[in-house]
């Protein structure tokens, strides 16, 4: 149960953006700005970055949802999903990839916990100034909204079978209002 008063019907981080649509428009905006631009990282790699530190951060709500994004992007290879989830370095992902989910792993211990060798083997491995800028802010950000989400213990759907109906929403549609304020869309053949 939310720790405030917010519209049942809308799970997750939805429901405590649509009690403050004044700080919804600016964290859609964030996430559409990191998670959908497709210069350098795809919105795969991305959504990628984004399951795995919710789930170092024990984010049920974003680990899964994020997680079914990739899984739009990634032609429903949920195995893959799974396996950058929880053992990123034997996942089918390219070497860079590997290198930044580790930068990513560690600015969610810390930022001072990321290195000059963790960023020169991201470099060596063909990561950009932007790949790394980008992984360490995703990073940043969903520790931020993984906390906003568990720290006011959002109502989280333990069924994994209503989470692809609104990751095929968002992942046509992107971040924003729409996706804050409207009920969950009914389950099709996803």
């Amino acid at each position: 149960m939310p720790h405030i008063k917010v519209d049942d019907s809308l799970a997750g981080i939805r429901g405590l953006m649509n009690f403050r649509p004044e700080t919804a428009e600016p964290l859609g905006a964030l996430a559409n700005a990191l998670l959908k631009d497709t210069e350098g990282l795809t919105p795969a790699e991305r959504e990628l970055i984004a399951t795995h530190v919710s789930y170092l951060n024990d984010c049920f709500y974003c680990h899964n949802s994020h997680g079914e994004i990739a899984c739009i992007y990634l032609d429903g290879n949920r195995e893959l999903v799974n396996q950058v989830r929880k053992d990123y370095e034997h996942a089918a992902i390219s070497d860079k990839l590997k290198a930044l989910l580790q930068v990513a792993a560690k600015v969610q211990q810390g930022g001072k916990f990321v290195t000059e060798d963790d960023i020169a083997n991201a470099r060596k491995h063909g990561a950009t100034d932007r790949d790394i800028h980008d992984t360490v802010l995703i990073a940043a950000a969903f520790c931020m909204f993984n906390r906003y989400v568990d720290g006011l213990a959002a109502n989280t759907p333990t069924d994994l079978s209503t989470y692809p109906a609104r990751a095929k929403q968002v992942a046509e549609k992107g971040y924003g209002n729409h996706i804050f304020s409207k009920n969950q869309p009914v389950a099709e053949n996803v």
